[in-house]
């Protein structure tokens, strides 16, 4: 009971702050065995095609375009191609207001991945840009990724997520900010040491030339479609100044929706990114994706009861002080995240509160998007989110 108290603590403290650390550390090692390669960003300008796939964003696709347009970059050299399929709102009639923009739009809707692979044929660009429909680029986002293709071992960019997060945020807002805040420091790490093990679809890029198709029942694609790449030997590089920016969701359903939808992806990709989990192709990437995806997805959520119980019998049978304050931790972190919910329920607005709270909700997605794939519940056509108005 003891062993296994100790190994389930040990990985839920890795996973989630061990990591981190040993990360920080390797790369500061690294910093000082090896220079990295100096890239510039007004000396390389590829051709880039941009590509937005919109489901009903009539509220965002006007202000969306126009922000893309606006992007400090070479005009003749950048395509831009939104595709509408399936919207029944004003979305269509928005983008075809846009004399420079490549439209493609049928009636039917078949998902994002199947609107991608729709669109690959009328890709000229040497870099492949996806950025989502409701999320508004920095204006040098474009320059400050493709400078990357200059390492010709770079085969895709991931840009940043950032949430706008207000001061009187709720718990939704103030957690996805506090998430992201951290996931972009592990990002940097890790392709400091090595490379990325995915992209978000809110800002990536690949080199056209590298594009696979993926599955058409994906979840997640633009995790996918990046790591596919990184099972090739190329490398996932990241930018934090080519960000994208979005709100943060309406409410808590709204991001635990969301979270669900992604756990249930990430579940997926595992059982599919078998090279990826393979030590014996690129130790490296499998360390990095093991440690920051595949248990935080899968193992880690589901060791958080049995190390709380655990704790508890070994306190009850006697253990010694270590146990009871370890215990102790332990009820004062669920006693908080209960109160914040019951504060998020109530509309009283505590931050500190908020993170034992997200973390909670987020390891709970995680067990149910495992249930909901396993029964075959979750569709990969993407379900709209509804987000705070900026």
């Amino acid at each position: 009971m003891i062993i296994a108290f100790w190994v389930g603590l040990f990985i839920i403290v890795y996973t989630y702050i061990g990591y981190g650390i040993m990360l920080y550390v390797l790369v500061k090692v690294k910093r000082l065995l090896k220079k990295r390669i100096p890239l510039y960003k007004d000396k390389h300008f590829p051709t880039v095609s941009i590509l937005i796939a919109a489901y009903n964003e009539e509220d965002l696709i006007s202000e969306k375009i126009a922000n893309t347009l606006a992007l400090y970059y070479p005009k003749e050299k950048i395509q831009l191609i939104v595709i509408t399929d399936g919207s029944t709102d004003l979305t269509v009639k928005k983008v075809s207001e846009f004399p420079d923009v490549v439209h493609l739009h049928k009636d039917q809707r078949g998902g994002k991945m199947a609107a991608i692979k729709r669109a690959i044929p009328y890709i000229t660009g040497e870099v492949l840009l996806f950025t989502d429909a409701n999320t508004f680029l920095n204006k040098s986002a474009v320059s400050e990724l493709v400078r990357h293709y200059q390492n010709k071992r770079v085969g895709a960019v991931a840009g940043e997520k950032r949430i706008m997060v207000e001061e009187t945020a709720d718990a939704s807002s103030a957690g996805e900010g506090f998430y992201w805040k951290y996931e972009s420091f592990l990002k940097k790490c890790d392709y400091e040491l090595y490379s990325n093990v995915g992209a978000a679809g809110e800002l990536f890029s690949i080199r056209t030339k590298l594009y696979e198709p993926v599955e058409a029942d994906t979840i997640i694609d633009d995790h996918m479609i990046a790591m596919r790449i990184a099972e090739k030997g190329f490398i996932i590089a990241y930018e934090p100044n080519a960000y994208a920016l979005e709100t943060a969701s309406a409410n808590v359903k709204e991001e635990l929706k969301r979270k669900v939808r992604i756990a249930a992806g990430g579940i997926q990709s595992i059982l599919r990114l078998r090279k990826a989990a393979n030590p014996f192709r690129n130790p490296i990437l499998t360390f990095q994706y093991i440690s920051h995806r595949v248990l935080r997805w899968t193992l880690t959520p589901i060791l958080l009861p049995p190390v709380f119980i655990l704790n508890g019998m070994i306190v009850y049978s006697g253990g010694s002080l270590l146990y009871r304050v370890l215990f102790l931790v332990q009820c004062a972190f669920y006693i908080l995240a209960y109160i914040g919910f019951y504060f998020e329920r109530k509309n009283i607005r505590v931050k500190a509160l908020f993170i034992p709270f997200y973390f909670c909700m987020m390891n709970y997605a995680v067990i149910a998007g495992i249930v909901r794939y396993s029964r075959k519940a979750q569709s990969a056509a993407w379900e709209k989110s509804v987000r705070k108005s900026a």
